[in-house]
């Protein structure tokens, strides 16, 4: 019997590593000659540049700018590259680069939120440095876990495109400072983009304004007030309207451009990127089709299992693909809120929870490893019955 297991982290508790160190031990536990592989896997949050490395990316350190602009601390984080030969030899060269650990929510100082002021700048100086060092082919940027609603001017502003206001100085980072932007300018625009194939991990499908879009959606989770949310929502209209005028094509409608604070918006509309769900860029870049070859079980999961997990979280990525190739799936995690026809429906054949042997969710947090293992020997394992997953 062979089991991969491909899990997310279990957020506020175990690291995707730690979930997959623990699923093993449960299963050697209940099977000791069990052939057990493990594969990290994301959905473009935190954890993006952990799989990559895993999946044999290099890791390269870089110092940018913080959540909080350029008057913050700067931050220590990294991209990771990959270069492979191709078929006529001239190779081909993949970088990975993570929002979340240069300037999302888990990078402000004390965790204080700065709703009106957060930027995505850090992210643009990620991608600025590893296009100058590598030269990719090919960059890929997870998206999830920002702390800005900045409509992407911040990562744009490091690559080049600067927003600036009627007097041709640039505006103050942050989404606030959007009402004020006059025009972009991009005459110092960094050439080597429009010779990178760019996709963007994006798991939501909100637009970039009006009741569905970033600032109403998600500028809550980020610390707005009700009126803060009014105010970057017009902020982000005056934006798209100037970028507008700039490119020549209105994309604020399109599903995923609010992601990220307006980010997925900035990546369509002056970087010709593509978006993608970020499950889907995460299996393909580590080889997850190839790594279910021979396997007669995939673990997957994270800390809850809810409604948006159908919405392109990685458990119901893995189990599309598994279901592909014919292997049945089950999942791990913290809580699971989902029906069982939700369930049957993403491709799970059983779901086992942390809440199923502790009903108390703070003990699940504080004992998540311990508990997990205990899960996975107890009951995860009874699906290597013969016949008998869930």
């Amino acid at each position: 019997m062979r089991v991969l297991v491909a899990c997310d982290k279990f957020k506020g508790s175990l690291t995707a590593t730690e979930v997959a160190d623990h699923i093993r031990r449960g299963l050697l536990r209940a099977h000791p000659g069990l052939e057990v592989r493990t594969t990290l896997v994301a959905d473009g949050g935190d954890g993006m540049l952990a799989a990559a490395e895993q999946a044999g990316f290099t890791r390269v350190p870089v110092t940018v700018t913080g959540p909080t602009g350029p008057t913050g601390p700067r931050v220590d984080t990294a991209y990771a590259v990959r270069r492979r030969p191709d078929a006529v030899g001239t190779g081909r060269c993949e970088v990975v680069v993570e929002l979340a650990d240069a300037c999302g929510l888990l990078r402000l100082p004390d965790g204080i939120r700065a709703p009106l002021t957060a930027s995505s700048r850090g992210l643009g100086e990620v991608i600025a440095e590893a296009l100058r060092k590598e030269r990719p082919t090919a960059l890929y940027a997870g998206i999830g876990g920002s702390a800005s609603t900045d409509g992407g001017s911040g990562m744009l502003a490091a690559l080049g495109i600067i927003a600036r206001d009627a007097a041709g100085e640039p505006v103050p980072d942050g989404g606030a400072g959007l009402a004020e932007v006059a025009e972009v300018d991009a005459r110092r625009f960094l050439p080597r983009l429009a010779l990178t194939h760019l996709e963007f991990a994006c798991d939501v499908d909100s637009p970039l304004t009006g009741p569905s879009g970033a600032a109403h959606v998600f500028a809550p989770q980020k610390g707005a007030t009700p009126e803060q949310v009014a105010q970057l929502d017009a902020a982000l209209t005056h934006w798209a309207d100037v970028v507008t005028a700039r490119a020549g094509h209105d994309v604020r409608a399109t599903p995923g451009a609010g992601a990220a604070g307006g980010v997925g918006y900035a990546a369509l509309a002056l970087l010709g990127a593509r978006l993608r769900p970020g499950v889907e860029i995460v299996l393909d870049l580590v080889g997850f089709d190839a790594a279910l070859t021979g396997c007669d079980l995939v673990i997957t999961g994270e800390g809850s299992l809810d409604a948006q997990t159908l919405l392109g979280k990685t458990p119901a990525g893995v189990a599309r693909r598994a279901q592909a190739h014919g292997i049945p799936v089950v999942a791990v995690c913290g809580r699971a809120t989902l029906t069982q026809e939700e369930i049957a429906g993403s491709g799970i054949a059983g779901v086992y929870a942390l809440t199923d042997l502790e009903p108390d969710p703070q003990t699940c947090m504080a004992q998540a490893g311990p508990l997990l293992e205990r899960l996975v020997a107890e009951r995860v394992s009874r699906a290597l019955a013969p016949g008998s997953p869930g």
